[in-house]
C-alpha cells in the first residue's frame, strides 16, 4: 500500500514537472536580440514604442563601459527629445575620444561632394575627423587610441546614398585594426522598396560599392551584416560587428524622420522620391538644387512641353546648382502619392523631350545606375515594362541573399 502511494506521488510529481516546462516554452519572448556574428545578446522591448538602436542605451551604455570610444556620426544621430547622441554620451560619463563625419560633415551643413576639413567640434571640443574626400577610410593613427567604435547615421535605403559606403570603410579599418564596431540601427523610410538594377562589378564606386539593386529595402543594420556575412571588405576580411536593433519595429511602418538626412533631402516627400529622381544627377536635368524643393521637381532649360518652371540659385547646401539663374522647364513632384518602386517615367519622359539628346546625359549616370545597360535601353526607347523586366533575375537573387540578414 505504502509502495502504490509512493508511485502514485512520484507519477504526479513528474507530470507537474512536464506541465510546468510545457508552459515556459510557450512563454511569449517580449525581448529584442541584438545580433552579433558570435552570440545574440537580449534587449528589454516590453513597452510598444518604436525605439532606434542609439535609443536602446541601456544595452549598449554597458558595452562602453570603461572603453576609449570613437564614434561615426551626423546630425541624424539623436535619441530622446532630439538630443544628439555625442551629448547623450558625454552625459553618460563614456569616455567619447573622437568624431569621424560622413560627406556633409558632422553638423550636416556641407554641400554634396564638397571637401570637408578635420577640426574640433565646438561645442564639445572633440577632434572631427573627415570620411570623405582623400580620406573616406580611417587611418590607422587615426583609430590608433580608439577600442569600440560606433556607427550612428540615418539613411535612407538607396545603393549611392553615401553614408553606406562610408560604413563599408569603416567596417574594414575596424576589422583591421582590431577595433570593435556596434551600429545603432535605425529604420529605412523606404523598407519596403527592393528594385532596380543590380550593380554590375566594373561599376563599383564611392555611390556603388556592392552588388545590391538601387533601391535594398534593409536598415543600415542589416547592411552591416550582410556586407559582413557576404565578406566584401578587402581580402574576405571580416569585423567584430554588433548591432544594436531597433525595438518595435517592422519595415511596413511609415517612418517620418525627425531630422533630415542630408541638406538636400528636406522632407518625406523628398526621401521617398530620391532614389527614383537620384538618376537626374546623371544627366542635364536639376533636381531642385537651389531652390527648396529639391528631390520634389525636376527640369532642364532645354525642355520644353512641361507647364512648370523653377530657377535655381545659390541657397544652404547648392551653392553652385546646376543651372544656376537659368530657368528650368519641368514637373513638381510635391503632391503626388507616395512611390513603391523605382520610377523611371519622369526619367524617360525628360529625355524624350529634351531638345538635344546627345547632351542628355553625363559619365556620372552609369555609376549611379550601377550598369551601362539603363542608359542604352532608354537611348534606343525600350519601354519601361521591358526594362523592369531585365532587372527580375538579378532582384530574385538578391532577395534570396538578403533574407539571411534580415533583423525585422
Amino acid at each position: 500500500m505504502l509502495m502504490r502511494f509512493e508511485f502514485k506521488n512520484t507519477v504526479l510529481f513528474f507530470l507537474i514537472l512536464l506541465f510546468s516546462f510545457g508552459c515556459a516554452a510557450k512563454k511569449k519572448n517580449t525581448s529584442t536580440p541584438i545580433y552579433n556574428d558570435t552570440k545574440i545578446v537580449e534587449t528589454d522591448s516590453k513597452d510598444k514604442v518604436l525605439k532606434t538602436g542609439a535609443e536602446n542605451y541601456t544595452t549598449y551604455l554597458p558595452l562602453l563601459k570603461n572603453k576609449r570610444v570613437g564614434i561615426v556620426t551626423n546630425p541624424t544621430g539623436i535619441v530622446e527629445n532630439n538630443k544628439h547622441i555625442v551629448d547623450f554620451l558625454l552625459e553618460k560619463q563614456i569616455n567619447l575620444l573622437k568624431i569621424y563625419a560622413p560627406e556633409h560633415g558632422f553638423r550636416g551643413i556641407a554641400d554634396a561632394g564638397e571637401l570637408i576639413k578635420d577640426g574640433k567640434d565646438s561645442k564639445t571640443n572633440l577632434p572631427i575627423i573627415s570620411l570623405y574626400g582623400n580620406n573616406k577610410k580611417p587611418k590607422p593613427e587615426q583609430l590608433a587610441d580608439i577600442d569600440v567604435m560606433l556607427f550612428d547615421i540615418q539613411d535612407v535605403g538607396a545603393r549611392f546614398y553615401t553614408y553606406i559606403s562610408t560604413l563599408h570603410y569603416v567596417m574594414e579599418a575596424c576589422a583591421e585594426n582590431n577595433i570593435e564596431l556596434i551600429v545603432l540601427d535605425r529604420p529605412n523610410p523606404n523598407g519596403t522598396i527592393v528594385d532596380g538594377p543590380v550593380l554590375e562589378k566594373e561599376f563599383t564606386s564611392f555611390v556603388g560599392m556592392h552588388p545590391i539593386p538601387v533601391l535594398h529595402g534593409m536598415t543600415i543594420g542589416e547592411y552591416a551584416k550582410m556586407i559582413n556575412g557576404e565578406k566584401w571588405l578587402t581580402n574576405g576580411i571580416q569585423c567584430k560587428l554588433t548591432v544594436i536593433p531597433c525595438t518595435n519595429y517592422k519595415r511596413e511602418m511609415p517612418y517620418s524622420l525627425p531630422v533630415k538626412p542630408s541638406p538636400n533631402l528636406p522632407n518625406d516627400q523628398a526621401i521617398n522620391l530620391y532614389a527614383s529622381l537620384c538618376f537626374f544627377e546623371g544627366t542635364n536635368v536639376s533636381v531642385g538644387r537651389g531652390t527648396e524643393k529639391q528631390f520634389q521637381i525636376y527640369g532642364s532649360p532645354f525642355l520644353t512641353n512641361f507647364n512648370f518652371s523653377f530657377t535655381p540659385i545659390s541657397n544652404f547646401g547648392a551653392k553652385e546648382p546646376m543651372h544656376k539663374d537659368v530657368v528650368c522647364i519641368g514637373e513638381d513632384l510635391t503632391k503626388i502619392k507616395k512611390v513603391t518602386q523605382l520610377e523611371l517615367k519622369w526619367l524617360i519622359k525628360a529625355y524624350a523631350d529634351t531638345s538635344d539628346k546627345s547632351v542628355f546625359f553625363n559619365d556620372f549616370f552609369t555609376k549611379l545606375a550601377g550598369t551601362k545597360k539603363l542608359q542604352e535601353q532608354i537611348v534606343n526607347g525600350v519601354s519601361e515594362k521591358e526594362i523592369r523586366k531585365s532587372w527580375e533575375d538579378g532582384l530574385i537573387a538578391f532577395k534570396q541573399m538578403r533574407k539571411q540578414y534580415l533583423i525585422y
